[in-house]
């Protein structure tokens, strides 16, 4: 078998354990007892670690967003339409995948070390010998922390995102306050909430999946578990971008634009 198709052979062959473990984490999802406490102190963790980096690149991503919208709409003479073109596309597109790409970077690679470090410990050879579901017992808490904490982070990045767009714009660039919040009621709708919310939790999902697989899998030793961590960020960052190419073409062709 040649090099290239033996690289694609492999490649399929995770994607399919990628996919089986995630079919493992929503059957065992619904099953008693439900680690209640490793679940909290999965979420917390996530949020630690995760807030106050989210906010920090919210504030100059929508910043950027709003002074390039607000630069090509004064060119076109489309000033009017700037609050909606920056706010949604923030809430839309940059506010799930920041908070995914954090999620995954800061709370993912955390999680794969942890999950690494007891596979070859043989704790997780251990915890199966006894009769427990480490799916079950370690990586449904973990999974579920980081949809929970993808979906509040997705909202306040929304916030600070919007926020820090209309400062730039109407401060910097002198754009008038009431165009800005007319244009962004005129043209959003629910519907865009829903659909940055469903990113985000199909994003938090994809990122501790993937965290949670190459941490049971690690190549060996120490400098495997180190090599998992960073295969884990690279292929979460893939899946991502992937996902939302996908996402975003479905939602276009179900919802209909709202018009003035």
């Amino acid at each position: 078998m040649s090099a290239p198709v033996a690289g694609v052979s492999t490649a399929l062959g995770h994607v399919g354990k990628i996919a089986t473990l995630a079919w493992e984490v929503v059957r065992y999802t619904p099953r008693r007892p439900f680690a209640v406490r490793e679940w909290i102190q999965q979420a917390w963790f996530f949020a630690s670690v995760t807030i106050l980096p989210t906010a920090m690149v919210a504030i100059p991503f929508g910043a950027v967003i709003a002074m390039q919208l607000g630069s090509l709409t004064q060119q076109i003479g489309a000033q009017s339409f700037t609050g909606a073109a920056s706010a949604l596309a923030i809430l839309q597109q940059a506010s799930p995948l920041i908070t995914a790409l954090l999620v995954a970077g800061a709370g993912g690679s955390a999680v794969c070390a942890d999950i690494g470090a007891r596979t070859i410990r043989e704790e997780i050879d251990a915890m199966e010998v006894l009769g427990i579901s480490p799916i079950h017992r370690l990586i449904v808490p973990r999974v579920l922390g980081a949809v929970l904490i993808s979906l509040l982070l997705n909202g306040l990045v929304s916030v600070v995102g919007v926020l820090g767009g209309y400062f730039f714009n109407v401060v910097l660039q002198g754009g008038t306050p009431g165009a800005y919040l007319a244009s962004f009621n005129a043209l959003a709708s629910l519907p865009d909430i829903w659909v940055s919310e469903i990113k985000a939790a199909i994003y938090g999902f994809v990122a501790g999946v993937v965290a949670a697989y190459r941490g049971l899998n690690p190549s060996g030793g120490p400098k495997g578990v180190g090599d998992a961590v960073n295969q884990a960020v690279v292929i979460t960052f893939l899946l991502l971008f992937m996902i939302n190419l996908l996402v975003t073409g479905i939602y276009l062709q179900l919802v209909p634009p709202k018009g003035l």
